[in-house]
């Protein structure tokens, strides 16, 4: 069996080949390495873009130098997240606590009326109503002047389940009131009412 251990007679005859020069490679970095290299270099260069995140709560804007109405807004958010968390370990949520608060307050309210005292919509009081009858929190009782005309009333069950929520909200009640005097307390609910009634 030949082996072919060289070049062939005619290829010694041409003579030695030219080496072809070959191109100098580039290494190309990945594109997902260079994006976040990128961003730094130019929070880097502009400080504007490192400090684009909002402040926190009580910070900036979102603090004493913020817009009004924002700050309510910010501050009925905070509220709303801490009362479905007291709430939710007895299974209500802060629209029925709502619901069952005005209806003991204010019995025989129509359903319209419930939803502009409660500020919900009335197709949500629909559904709460429903939900807090089947539980056995309400029931319709018979008006006590116009006797063909039925009303929503609490019952022991429901009066029992609002006693339990109070004391849940009155915790946050009292951490909202923590560090202001009877006066202050006076002005803020004064001007909270206002704004409801001349807005």
């Amino acid at each position: 069996m030949l082996r072919k251990i060289g070049p062939s007679a005619s290829a010694r005859s041409r003579g030695p080949r030219k080496a072809q020069a070959r191109k100098p490679e580039t290494l190309r970095k990945p594109a997902a390495q260079k994006a976040p290299a990128r961003r730094r270099k130019q929070s880097a260069e502009n400080p504007a873009l490192a400090m684009s995140r909002p402040p926190p709560p009580g910070e900036g804007k979102r603090g004493e130098h913020g817009y009004l109405a924002y700050l309510l807004r910010q501050a009925q958010g905070a509220i709303r997240l801490a009362m479905e968390r007291a709430l939710a370990e007895l299974g209500v949520t802060p629209p029925q606590f709502v619901v069952l608060t005005m209806l003991r307050a204010y019995p025989g309210l129509s359903g319209a009326d419930l939803a502009r005292v409660a500020m919900l919509t009335p197709q949500t009081v629909g559904v709460i109503v429903r939900n807090l009858e089947r539980d056995g929190a309400i029931q319709k009782t018979p008006h006590p002047v116009h006797g063909r005309v039925l009303q929503w009333t609490v019952t022991r069950r429901g009066a029992a389940l609002l006693d339990k929520c109070r004391r849940h909200a009155q915790m946050i009640e009292r951490r909202l009131t923590a560090g202001l005097s009877a006066e202050a307390q006076t002005t803020i609910r004064r001007w909270l009412a206002r704004i409801a009634a001349d807005l």
